[in-house]
């Protein structure tokens, strides 16, 4: 494409999330630009097509012809996790780059199979980390990385919420329910971006509360180890029935970091460091998360360059996460194959995009109480 275009995108699913992050955040960016909405909730699309004057309105049995259309140059896709890989290939295959929500899908199996449908097509396949451009985030992996905190030994992290009854999270993790592959991948990927490595064992147990309604088919909260190469080791916490929290700390052998909140896109995150006997504590303003990560994908797709968090970034955390239910399963620690060298977040990464207001819902609303 020419480097003096603006990316065209179509958001695919309408939810609470295209709602309250990716449709608002099209309209702060210079080299992206919002053209299609894919629903069969026609008000919906009617309703939203007028707030953000977009012309193209498409229907999930019309997906595969406007891919063809020319009209589009690359999906948002934020329809429920066990869609991912489907409606991916199928832009890919179209040529159309692909920028898809976390998890980049249900299993192993379909992440690579969307990074082959890519690769084949000669598009982009990017994974929707929004922390990988966020500054706090982004400042404690860097002190990591310095060796501020001397070696990292210890990772620990919980991220728990309420969980509104009949949300789609509620699912059964076959097909992406759940905290794991919700709110547990947050855990999952902070913790290999601090250790710079992947995990070598996993270990879980998952739990049910048997006289809550909600968790009729996915898990209430699932806790896990990892084991890391030179004996790190790496814990969390994630529930779908607990107050909200969403923290993180990494001891090292010289210093501790802790962030709290951590992982959250309503707010500005907070970041305390523990080096020498000393504290030091760092507000990050609220910053437009998901704004950040198109505006860098767009770049990406204009200057052909490969994007970091790619598709091997998401199979990296999904392979993770089918080890843990496996292990919770079989009650039994579980081992993972290594694997090669892999880009890691780093500062660079870091691009701050002002906030925008929380827009009125259609149809919609957030997943948790």
């Amino acid at each position: 494409m020419p480097k003096n275009t603006r990316v065209r995108y179509a958001v695919v699913g309408l939810g609470y999330f295209a709602q309250a992050a990716a449709l608002p955040a099209f309209s702060r960016l210079k080299n992206s630009r919002l053209c299609a909405l894919v629903s069969d909730d026609p008000h919906k699309l009617r309703k939203l097509a007028r707030r953000y004057n977009v012309d193209n309105l498409v229907r999930y049995a019309d997906y595969d012809a406007f891919l063809r259309s020319g009209e589009v140059d690359a999906v948002y896709i934020v329809v429920p996790n066990f869609l991912h890989a489907d409606y991916a290939i199928r832009a890919s295959q179209a040529g159309v780059h692909v920028l898809c929500e976390k998890p980049l899908a249900v299993t192993e199996a379909e992440c690579l199979a969307m990074s082959a449908a890519a690769r084949e097509s000669s598009t982009r396949l990017m994974v929707g980390y929004r922390l990988h451009f966020e500054s706090a985030t982004l400042t404690m992996i860097d002190a990591v990385r310095a060796g501020k905190l001397g070696e990292p030994r210890l990772f620990d992290a919980s991220l728990t919420m309420q969980v509104r009854d009949g949300n789609s999270r509620l699912r059964r993790s076959t097909v992406g329910g759940g905290p794991l592959y919700d709110v547990g991948i947050y855990c999952i990927n902070a913790a290999r971006s601090v250790f710079q490595s992947e995990p070598i064992e996993v270990c879980a147990l998952q739990a049910t509360r048997s006289d809550d309604a909600r968790f009729r088919e996915a898990e209430e909260q699932f806790a896990a180890v990892l084991r890391f190469p030179n004996e790190r080791l790496a814990s969390f916490n994630c529930a779908f029935g607990s107050a909200d929290v969403s923290r993180l700390q990494v001891i090292g052998q010289k210093g501790v970091a802790r962030m709290d909140p951590a992982f959250e896109y309503a707010r500005g995150l907070k970041l305390e460091m523990q080096l020498g006997g000393r504290t030091s504590r760092r507000s990050f303003k609220k910053a437009d998360q998901i704004a950040a990560e198109i505006m860098y994908f767009s770049n990406c797709i204009l200057r052909g360059r490969d994007p970091e968090p790619s598709g091997s970034e998401g199979l990296a955390d999904v392979r993770v996460i089918e080890a843990l239910l496996l292990s919770s399963q079989e009650r039994r620690c579980v081992e993972l194959q290594p694997v090669g060298q892999r880009q890691r977040p780093t500062g660079a990464l870091h691009e701050f995009v002002p906030p925008h207001a929380m827009p009125e819902l259609v149809r919609t609303s957030a997943p948790s109480r």
